[in-house]
């Protein structure tokens, strides 16, 4: 698939929804050269479009990803369905450190601002859409994309999997404070302050 298309993907899948104005701005492409490519997505059965009236003017075409568009991005751990719900219980705990244990090094000793960027980064390696930042003292990691959505769908506590995961790695107790699954636009990993300690040398 074209850049273009993937960062139009991209950019929807963060943001729900976009008219092409928008998306040209964020892109810095004329409408143009963005209606272009929206036209043969929406053909593809990537996108919806949908009429939006203003206070004035003509209604404005809102676009949105369909469910086919979802599929395109990775879902890494869709490997789970294959063990059966009766054994999905015990693996949680078991993915979860081993999923964690390749990246500790890599958070070792830093403290919590490093270790939650480099938790964002991982995350993004790893085929998910997140973005992190501090809000009034507090960190958080949105990820827009669920690597375990269609486990999920059949077991909710397959989430719980994902929030040890971000809380091994960045030292914190992270809390899930919104959810793809329950229909909002990302999962978010809300990570209270931690007593900064010094790192031991090794």
């Amino acid at each position: 698939m074209q850049t273009t298309r993937q960062q139009i993907l991209g950019r929807l899948q963060r943001q729900g929804r976009a008219t092409v104005k928008e998306l040209g701005q964020l892109l810095g492409l004329a409408s143009t050269g963005i209606r272009q490519h929206l036209t043969v997505m929406e053909r593809d059965g990537l996108l919806e479009a949908r009429e939006e009236r203003g206070r004035v003017g003509r209604p404005r075409l809102v676009y949105s990803l369909t469910e086919k568009a979802d599929g395109l991005f990775p879902k890494s751990y869709d490997l789970l369905a294959s063990d059966g719900n009766d054994k999905l219980h015990q693996l949680l705990h078991r993915v979860a450190l081993r999923l964690a244990s390749p990246y500790l090094e890599r958070v070792k000793g830093k403290p919590q601002a490093q270790r939650v960027t480099e938790t964002a980064s991982i995350m993004e390696e790893l085929g998910s859409l997140v973005e992190c930042g501090e809000v009034n003292g507090e960190w958080r990691i949105d990820e827009f994309t669920c690597p375990f959505l269609t486990v999920a769908r059949r077991d909710p506590a397959v989430c719980a999997l994902h929030v040890e995961f971000v809380s091994i790695l960045t030292e914190s107790d992270a809390r899930l404070s919104h959810s793809i699954l329950r229909g909002e636009r990302s999962c978010t990993y809300r990570l209270p302050p931690v007593a900064q300690t010094s790192a031991v040398p090794g």
